[in-house]
């Protein structure tokens, strides 16, 4: 198979899966327990936060690890109630559900809007009325089109307002050097399993200034951020993830934005399609496209057929069949919208597949606009 749908998840890397297997057999102690099975879960648990704290220069003991990165930004926008909160209109839905959902929780919910190029603009987000204590949610980097977000400039700019930034990085992790300490933001999300590691695992970390308070209680792990026995092996597994995506990073990205570039030149040889947010900073990965009037889910299943799995945008709202809010968001017309497919590379993809996935692709257009 073809697999070009990293952004909604990644293989599990071999040598994860080596790191995790012990966790899942004679190492199944408790991190909780006192005795030397426990023992060993739990320094397992400190050497999976250390490993991630390296990646994305954080402080290790303000990470909590989560069940995943909708989990992660549900405790973030908890932290925001009882404030006014601000979101971009190109969130994930684990960020813009959470928020319309408990909108009551809010002193305020505002959505601000992108340009064409699927950014927000920096100036119109800092012409906005600030209060001290409110809260923005910008995603540093769109899971559909790969546009990223200027967060650093966000917080430098809103710094003076005294508002609190969560950014949801899960789509730029192992893709793009991250550093939470010199972005300045107050909470930022990650995911295991975009980053070649396992599902079900994922982390909140807030800034040292930063009085977080839990969602999820019942027990006093993680701090008392998040209650619930962790899940030992997936963590061990998002710890290996890390190390590996900070050690591979530089190759990585090189090879990803090589293939883009290849896919990029090849797709621009087909009549009437449309890179979405091309003139934007993007992912070294991720290209989304369209061709008004055709019918993006019934390419997506022709070239299925052929083995080859691409999405039309988010895993996460894919099943609702209706137009991606992310590019309505951006005007883009609905007959151009609906034909969207987007391709997310990987670290083991290569040029032949690129190569296939063209010729594929342009066989597949030719059948739709004869019928």
């Amino acid at each position: 198979m073809i697999y070009f749908d990293h952004n909604a998840t990644t293989r599990c890397d071999e040598r994860v899966v080596e790191a995790m297997a012990p966790y899942l057999g004679a190492m199944y102690g408790n991190p909780s327990s006192l005795y030397k099975l426990g023992r060993f879960a739990r320094t397992a648990i400190d050497t999976a936060r250390e490993q991630l704290a390296a990646l994305i220069d954080a402080p290790a003991e303000r990470i909590v690890f989560t069940s995943g990165g909708t989990e992660a930004n549900a405790l973030a926008l908890a932290n925001a109630r009882g404030r006014r909160l601000t979101i971009s209109a190109i969130e994930h839905p684990s960020v813009f559900e959470n928020a319309t959902a408990n909108r009551l929780h809010y002193l305020e919910l505002r959505t601000v809007a992108v340009g064409a190029n699927g950014q927000v603009p920096i100036g119109s987000l800092l012409d906005l009325n600030w209060q001290p204590g409110d809260f923005l949610s910008l995603m540093l980097a769109n899971n559909e089109t790969g546009a990223l977000q200027q967060v650093a400039e966000a917080v430098q700019g809103l710094g003076r307002f005294g508002v609190n930034l969560h950014t949801d990085a899960v789509q730029a992790l192992g893709k793009l050097p991250i550093s939470f300490r010199q972005l300045g933001v107050k909470l930022l999300t990650v995911s295991s399993h975009k980053i070649y590691g396992p599902k079900g695992c994922g982390a909140l970390v807030a800034a040292e200034d930063f009085d977080l308070t839990a969602l999820q209680r019942g027990g006093d792990q993680e701090r008392g951020w998040r209650a619930g026995t962790e899940n030992v092996a997936a963590i061990v597994g998002f710890g290996k993830a890390a190390e590996l995506a900070k050690a591979e990073m530089e190759a990585r990205s090189a090879k990803l934005a090589m293939l883009r570039r290849r896919l990029e030149q090849r797709l621009k040889t087909i009549p009437g399609l449309v890179i979405f947010a091309e003139t934007a900073e993007r992912l070294p990965n991720t290209v989304q496209f369209g061709i008004a009037g055709l019918n993006g889910e019934m390419l997506l299943m022709q070239l299925d057929q052929h083995n080859i799995a691409v999405s039309s945008g988010s895993a996460c709202s894919a099943a609702s069949g209706e137009t991606s809010p992310v590019l309505a968001a951006m005007g883009i017309a609905p007959d151009l919208a609906k034909s969207a497919i987007r391709v997310s590379l990987g670290k083991d993809n290569h040029e032949t597949e690129i190569d296939r996935f063209v010729e594929v692709l342009s066989a597949s257009l030719a059948r739709q606009q004869e019928s």
